[in-house]
């Protein structure tokens, strides 16, 4: 069984790159730097890479053996959710982002994974939510950095801006004394989707 342990981070040829086999896996599996997982041609094989790695669709790993593999986000159950006014959809992405839920924000919608509370209190907002079966791949802001695409900010450097802001306007330092519990959007499995925060 081969073992995929590095993450390519360098453009490779698109010749490379399509000749690859792939390995088509959910958003939660994508999370997961230890699993036993099967490439869509059937072989078995070890994923071992460095803990905190979030895989996306696209990304290029490579073998003990040296071989590539090219990862897809796989389909799967989603919510996708509209409304008729930007007030209504940056509310729903707020509540959201309040309960820590992985959201993938496009023009004028947004998607997460289906979940019958969020739901519920989605179109109580207001919004238009409808299931669908598609690939899911949230905003990496939340991940803990690690990841950078050319056209992303990282979370160090995300995080440091907004907490700039905030210190100027409250005259604190984060980080002593507080205490927001887990923000990675990897690990929500369990977080109640009702609480509030105050």
């Amino acid at each position: 069984m081969r073992t995929i342990d590095k993450r390519i981070e360098a453009k490779l040829a698109a010749p490379l790159i399509k000749r690859a086999p792939t390995l088509t896996l959910s958003f939660d599996d994508r999370c997961k730097s230890r699993l036993a997982a099967t490439l869509d041609n059937g072989e078995e094989v070890a994923l071992v890479l460095p803990r905190g790695t979030v895989l996306r669709d696209g990304d290029m790993l490579v073998a003990d053996d040296g071989g590539l593999v090219r990862v897809i986000a796989a389909a799967q159950d989603v919510l996708v959710v509209h409304a008729h006014d930007a007030i209504t959809l940056t509310r729903a992405a707020y509540h959201l982002g309040n309960r820590h839920t992985p959201v993938e924000v496009s023009a004028g919608q947004l998607k997460l994974e289906a979940d019958p509370v969020l739901e519920d209190m989605l179109k109580r907002l207001g919004a238009h939510v409808e299931h669908a079966s598609a690939p899911f791949q949230p905003e990496t802001g939340a991940y803990g950095g690690g990841h950078k695409h050319g056209h992303d900010e990282t979370f160090v450097e995300d995080y440091a801006l907004a907490q700039k802001v905030f210190d100027e306007h409250h005259g604190h330092a984060h980080g002593k004394g507080h205490d927001h519990g887990d923000h990675s959007q990897c690990s929500h499995e369990g977080h109640d989707h009702g609480h509030a925060h105050r």
